[in-house]
């Protein structure tokens, strides 16, 4: 009786066991399958999985597809830099300016120095009671010279003054100033492609100076861009309404080279990458631009049933280019300014085509990439992780704590001077 009893209990452990290593099996895989894009949906953000893209709102050559998503989580518990700077909870200044910090009982108290002013560091403190995320790209203004940030993080409440990485986007100017103020302002992706990965100063201010790492392949037509939208016919290619054999026709860009350099040197003491969004003759086309898409962008989301729009995937002509998702609608809002204008300053930059990606084409492009990995990480504060195959690149942002959270999302399509819209 025993034996059999034992028997029996034998068997019904090995059946348990084998379930429990069947459901681990299966729990990995759709781990792997998710953890790039959403991480698990137990975390509180949009899992891949949930992420769901809308057909393409387009103008001239740029097509911007929302991404949606109904499970989705407040990140009210965390502040932008925009929003640090203005408020006084956040302050940037050059390495060596006087910093002061609040001390554990409230009262303002130096903080420790870090020599001399660099280029490429600057020194952050925040005073606020939210954790602070930064993006790669972001502007701060003022100091000795108008810089970017360099790579995506999150800088905790009651931190350290924290050296911050950063490159020059003003050429020519090394003023007496000290402090930053928020510039509201994120640069164009070519520029953020080459401080968010390349991460070279000269690779950057090469960007600035170019307007777009695009360029079209030798032979090729450069028509006047309004008369090029006026007279192609829809999905042409770039090929304009020209015989067969003939050389290929695209829309010239709108913000050249030339014209930059002319705006980012008109006076040797004034600032540079801004005067770009400044510029009048920039405006003109810009401002427009930025408004169509605007327009048609908050008539395509304007009857969403349960789902809210929580990032963008961009392509320009027939290329998908880039996409920045975020853990909540309220977060990719705070955003959604700023990166829009960028997108645009982006596509005058570009030689233009009528060829329009597809929904095939953004599905593809959010697919979870295998290739190098690098993972940095602040114990208990945020995890950043980059995965590269071939020309494209995704960057995902986790915040650890308040809450475990994927905060953003970046995937890039690498470009390069060497790249050509038309072949």
């Amino acid at each position: 009786m025993n034996r059999s009893i034992n028997s029996t209990w034998k068997l019904f452990g090995m059946m348990t066991l084998a379930m429990l290593a069947v459901a681990f099996a299966v729990g990995g895989l759709q781990m792997d399958r998710s953890s790039l894009k959403g991480g698990s949906r137990g975390n509180g953000s949009p899992a891949r999985d949930s992420w769901r893209i809308l057909e393409p709102v387009s103008y001239e050559n740029m097509s911007v597809f929302p991404v949606v998503a109904s499970n989705t989580r407040s990140t009210d518990e965390f502040i932008t830099l925009d929003d640090g700077l203005s408020s006084g909870a956040v302050t940037v200044s050059e390495r060596g300016a006087e910093i002061m910090r609040r001390s554990r009982d409230g009262r303002p108290a130096p903080a420790q120095q870090y020599g001399g002013a660099s280029v490429n560091e600057l020194v952050l403190v925040n005073h606020g009671n939210k954790p602070l995320i930064l993006l790669a790209g972001e502007m701060v203004s003022g100091g000795k010279q108008d810089r970017i940030i360099g790579k995506d993080r999150i800088v905790p409440v009651g931190a350290e003054p924290l050296p911050l990485d950063v490159f020059c986007v003003e050429h020519g100017r090394w003023s007496n100033g000290a402090n930053f103020s928020a510039a509201n302002m994120m640069v164009h992706p070519s520029v953020r492609e080459k401080a968010a990965v390349d991460r070279q100063q000269q690779e950057v201010w090469s960007a600035v100076r170019n307007g777009s790492n695009v360029t079209a392949a030798p032979g090729t037509v450069m028509a006047s861009r309004d008369g090029f939208w006026a007279e192609t016919p829809p999905n042409a290619g770039g090929s304009g309404s020209g015989s067969a054999g003939a050389r290929p026709t695209v829309a010239a860009p709108a913000i050249t080279a030339g014209s930059i350099n002319v705006t980012v040197d008109g006076g040797a003491q004034t600032l540079a990458y801004q005067k770009l969004y400044n510029n009048s003759n920039v405006n003109r086309s810009l401002d427009p631009f930025v408004d169509e898409i605007q327009r048609r962008f908050a008539r395509a989301t304007s009857e969403l049933k349960g789902e809210r729009v929580v990032g963008v995937v961009i392509a320009y002509g027939g290329e998908v280019a880039w996409s920045d998702i975020f853990a909540s609608p309220q977060l990719f809002e705070r955003y959604w300014t700023k990166l829009l204008r960028s997108y645009v300053v982006e596509a005058l930059a570009r030689p233009g085509t009528k060829e329009v990606a597809t929904l095939k084409d953004a599905e593809e492009f959010l697919r979870p990439l295998k290739g190098t990995e690098k993972i940095e990480s602040d114990p208990d504060v945020y995890r950043w992780r980059e995965v590269t195959q071939g020309r494209m690149v995704a960057i995902e942002l986790q915040a650890l704590k308040p809450a475990d959270i994927l905060l953003h999302s970046l995937t890039i399509h690498k470009t390069g001077v060497e790249t050509a819209v038309m072949k």
